[in-house]
């Protein structure tokens, strides 16, 4: 467990998460008294995408086209 000041952490805390090890715990103090806890996190797998999110999509060619009645009626309600 490695105990380090707060300014000590604003300004090195890049450097300090870089050689953190899994399990390791950082100890923030202010005054030499504990305040908090720095961990490293489980690792996490990697969730695949979901088939047919990012699948074919075709935009229809009267995208643009003004809306019917009934369509605004839907919108308007």
């Amino acid at each position: 467990m490695r105990r380090i000041n707060i300014h000590e952490a604003k300004t090195h805390l890049s450097r300090y998460l870089a050689i953190l090890k899994p399990g390791e715990v950082l100890l923030l103090c202010k005054n030499n008294d504990p305040i908090a806890e720095i961990r490293t996190l489980p690792k996490r797998l990697k969730r695949q995408r979901p088939w047919g999110i990012d699948r074919e999509f075709h935009v229809p060619a009267d995208i643009n086209a003004p809306l019917t009645d009934d369509e605004l009626a839907g919108w308007e309600a």
